[in-house]
């Protein structure tokens, strides 16, 4: 099942391992049970501490549960974990093996105080890169606390369990029988959501921050880069993100970041936090920012908790999130049909009709890779024609199962109540109104900048984005701004990283020019 390389990489990780690791597995005589069987033959051995045996209960078949002697772990993969699951099947390995997380002491802490029963269970595809911070999350938990179960569901090998309960993306996360969320969840998303007092503790922990000289608001490649020149300047340095890596998160292939030749979006952010937290850099991660004030010792953001921070600089990278389409309908099935990740959300709807909304790079490429998947694409595009690479355009037109619209608005998603069941586009030629039934829609129309929170605090281009200089400097002296939430053209990650340094730099400029009376004050 596993490749000489591969073996050799996982044998290495394995000899980590400080207790037992007992798996029971659960199969039939069908292929993928074979290749899970296969699969966890070579993982045991790989390693003298592994032990593989079979179970006979009603449990989900293909299936693996893992468990340690002496160790009350409910942890179990329903399915083949490969592809971006593979990684997270290795972390639950060395995890249930004793070997020790690489998670904050005071995260572990919380996760072992929880009281009461979870009951977990999240549907994932092997193609969503956003899955396995959901799974490694609730299998480390899980790990930790034996009163919280984690079940990872392949959906492509459980269709029935998808459709009855009607999964339309992953991943998809069950509490206790109940739908708990959807979409990418790091551990702190979700003891935020448990956890009821955790709220509240992490808004007294920042109320009682000292002031920074630099805060930096936004955690995606543009914040990670100002964080880590702000503090190699010896300089008090703070970074307040929703979720650090920002919309890197949702890519899924990074190919021209130069030096790095291919990557993964989940995986650069990693590497961007990794190297911020090598640093003396506070990170206060799944926090907001609501507003932002000038006051007499230079500024105070306010966060949707109610907590404020205070720094003598500000520098916003507050990125973009996907752009949607306004219309009737899209917010009432979003995650029920309607989508914006096709890699993530693809797999689910295998063998029906989708439809995808932009003519740009992203909708024709969206719109290629789901042509292998699903039985048929109509590509919607509101201009006369498509906006996309020529070469792109080719491969597009040369697919039997895709049908181009253009100069055409789409007006309303309907649907059923409980998903989507098609759209209604307006013919700009004419203005008929045509209704066109499908299953899935995936909206490839662009970005929005994050900055609806800071209107009438600095100057906004038409388009939202913050307006800066050649030094990243706002309209409002001592706050800059850099990445995509910025008038920099051309959105790219190496561009935002760029445009932090220079933006930090500045703010450090800045900050050495104030009156030593007025920094001291």
């Amino acid at each position: 099942m596993l490749d000489a390389n591969m073996k050799t990489q996982l044998k290495a990780y394995l000899e980590r391992l400080t207790r037992p690791v007992e798996i029971t597995a659960h199969a039939d005589d069908g292929a993928k049970s074979r290749e899970m069987l296969a699969l966890l033959d070579d993982i045991r051995s790989l390693s003298d501490k592994i032990s593989v045996t079979r179970g006979d209960d009603g449990a989900r078949v293909p299936s693996f549960a893992l468990t340690s002697p002496g160790h009350d772990i409910h942890l179990t993969f329903a399915g083949l974990p490969m592809g971006h699951e593979f990684t997270s099947l290795v972390l639950a390995l060395l995890q249930v093996g004793g070997y020790p997380p690489k998670v904050e002491q005071a995260l572990q802490d919380q996760i072992r105080a929880l009281k009461g029963q979870f009951r977990f269970e999240t549907y994932f595809s092997l193609s969503c890169q956003n899955c396995p911070d959901v799974v490694q999350a609730l299998n480390l938990m899980a790990v930790l606390n034996p009163g919280i179960e984690h079940v990872a569901i392949d959906g492509a090998l459980f269709q029935p369990e998808v459709d009855a309960r009607q999964i339309m993306s992953v991943p998809t996360i069950f509490l206790n029988g109940e739908v708990f969320g959807a979409g990418r969840m790091g551990v702190e998303e979700i003891l935020a959501k448990i956890d009821t007092g955790a709220a509240d503790r992490a808004a007294e922990a920042i109320k009682a921050q000292d002031p920074f000289d630099v805060l930096v608001v936004g955690g995606g490649p543009a914040g990670a880069a100002a964080a880590v020149y702000s503090a190699r300047k010896g300089i008090r340095t703070g970074v307040l993100a929703e979720r650090f890596g920002g919309q890197v998160l949702d890519t899924m292939s990074i190919e021209n970041l130069i030096s790095v030749p291919h990557t993964e979006g989940p995986k650069l952010a990693r590497a961007l936090e990794t190297h911020v937290r090598e640093y003396d850099v506070e990170i206060m991660n799944g926090q907001q920012a609501a507003r932002l004030d000038a006051v007499k010792d230079g500024f105070r953001v306010t966060l949707a908790s109610g907590a404020s921070l205070t720094a003598a600089s500000v520098i916003l990278s507050t990125g973009a999130r996907w752009r949607r389409m306004g219309v009737p309908g899209e917010q009432e099935y979003m995650n029920k049909g309607v989508a914006f990740c096709p890699h993530c959300d693809g797999p689910l709807f295998k063998g029906k009709r989708i439809a995808v909304i932009g003519g740009g790079n992203s909708g024709v490429e969206a719109a290629i890779d789901l042509a292998g998947l699903v039985a048929h694409v109509t590509l919607i595009e509101f201009d006369k024609h498509l906006r996309a690479d020529e070469v792109l355009q080719r491969k597009l037109k040369s697919l039997k199962n895709v049908t181009i619209l253009t100069n055409a608005r789409t007006t309303e998603v309907k649907g059923d109540g409980k998903r989507v069941t098609g759209l209604a586009y307006e013919n700009r030629t004419n203005g008929e109104i045509v209704d066109l039934p499908l299953e899935g829609i995936f909206v490839q129309i662009g970005l929005v900048p994050n900055t609806e929170w800071l209107k009438g605090t600095l100057t906004l281009s038409p388009r939202g984005e913050v307006v800066t200089d050649t030094h990243g400097a706002t309209s409002l002296p001592g706050v800059f701004a850099a990445g995509d939430c910025t008038t920099a053209p051309y959105k790219q990650i190496v561009i935002a990283m760029g445009e932090g340094a220079r933006a930090s730099l500045a703010a450090f400029d800045h900050l050495i020019r104030l009156p030593v009376a007025e920094k001291a004050a």
